[in-house]
This record gives structure tokens, sequence and C-alpha cells, in this order.
């Protein structure tokens, strides 16, 4: 399964809620985004196991209180400025939490902070803590941070076929990965097999990603499930940059111990 949606697609797909009295703007990308204020929102509600994608703006000087949620995630941070806990959170900053993680405060500063959320699968919104400390699972937790300083337009190459990789997080023994690329106009390349994980996203920073004959510019996002192997990319006619997140597997027994 690929699924791919482009940023004009999810903009129309944009609503505002209140979160402790301050307007959170969520754009939907992929599957359906947790609606603060709704019923069931944040509590243990079963759901299925598709992916779930959306863009947060999260306003100034507001505060995201520390949380968790029960499946694993990517937050990209792409805009604006703040902090995730005690660490930056700037453009390119990523968060990999797994399910049951707790993590947060997330501040935003004077421009705000904006970030995407990249889930694994259904989630019914945060569970706050400590008043939603009984539902935490203990014992899994794992938190990994990646971060790439310099991106942007001048980071794609221009070379004929010329293409650029950055590991943010390497691959680990259960498939866990962060990496970066820049493909010149025009060019083409192979992924990382999804299935050495659980799935992937695949986020343009910049330039266009090439699909099905349309081009997805700068804040379009794709998911490739475990059975689409390795999926290959074309940048568009200014070339491509793009972050691509890759979920461990599931219930993977061999892990390195510094992750």
């Amino acid at each position: 399964m690929l699924i791919s949606t482009a940023t004009e697609t999810a903009l129309q797909r944009e609503t505002t809620h209140l979160v402790d009295d301050q307007p959170y703007k969520g754009r939907e990308y992929i599957g359906s985004a947790p609606k603060p204020g709704t019923a069931g929102y944040g509590q243990n509600v079963a759901g299925d196991d598709a992916p779930q994608a959306y863009l947060v703006s999260q306003p100034p000087h507001s505060t995201t209180r520390p949380h968790f949620h029960q499946t694993n995630q990517f937050q990209l941070f792409v805009g604006g400025g703040g902090s995730v806990g005690k660490l930056r959170a700037d453009p390119l900053t990523v968060q990999y939490a797994g399910g049951n993680t707790p993590y947060g405060p997330i501040v935003a500063e004077d421009d705000g902070i904006q970030y995407f959320t990249l889930r694994q699968a259904w989630d019914s919104g945060a569970k706050y803590l400590p008043a939603m400390n009984d539902m935490l699972v203990k014992g899994q937790q794992r938190q990994v941070i990646g971060v790439k300083s310099s991106y942007g337009a001048d980071q794609i190459p221009r070379g004929d076929g010329a293409t650029k990789t950055e590991f943010l997080i390497a691959p680990t023994t259960d498939g866990l990965l962060m990496q970066w690329l820049g493909l010149s106009p025009g060019s083409k390349t192979t992924l990382p097999d999804a299935t050495e994980g659980g799935g992937q996203y695949h986020v343009v920073v910049s330039g266009s990603l090439r699909r099905a004959g349309q081009d997805l510019p700068a804040m379009s996002v794709e998911f490739a499930s475990t059975d689409e192997g390795e999926v290959e990319i074309e940048a568009g006619a200014d070339g491509l940059e793009m972050m691509l997140l890759r979920f461990p597997r599931a219930h993977s027994r061999k892990m390195r111990p510094d992750s």
C-alpha cells in the first residue's frame, strides 16, 4: 500500500480546535486525526491499524502538556521554533516516540511551532500526565531524536542524476531509520526497503516528488506499508528534498543496546 497526499489536498482538511483554551490548527493528510474536545479524545478507544498523519500548527507561546500515545509515532518539526522536553525542536528535528513513551512538554516560541505527527497506526489523541498515568503501559519506552541542521532548496544537488543522502539515525537492527535525501531535477532513486521496518513515511521538504504523473510539492506526505518493499522516487523539475522516516518492525526481539 502506497498512500500519497498532496499539500493542496491536506489544506482542504484543515480545522481548528481548542487545546487548553489555545487555538491549534490540524491538517489531515492520511487517516483521521484525533479531534481535541470531542467524545473519546485521548481515551482508550480501539482503532484500526491504518496509518495516521497530520500537521499541527501550535500557536505562539503555547504549551502542550506532557503526554503519551498508545502507538509508535514520529514528529517532524518543520516550522517555527521551540522545545520538546529539554531539547530544541527547530526544523528539521525528528522525534521518534514508541507507544507508551511519555514526552513533552512541547513549548512554542514567538512564531509558534509546526510539526507533522506521523503514526504507524491510529491513536485517539494525547493521554496527559499525570492524570492518565493508569493507562500507561510501562517497560518498553523508547525515544530517539535526529536533527538535520542544513536543509532547503540550496541543499538539492544540481548535477545530472545526482543524489545526496544523510542518516539522522542510521538503520537499527529492528529497522528504525531516519534519513534525509536530496535529488537533482528529474533524477530517480530507490529508497531503503520498507519491509526492513514497520512501514515508512516520505515527507517532501522542498522541491517536489513526482508520483503517477503528479508533482507533490513541499509539505506533501506519503506512507509506504511493508508490502511495498523498495519504493522508487523521482524528483520534479526543481529537484527534491525529502525525509524518510521508517518505523521499527513490530515485536522485534533484536535491538541495539544504544537504541
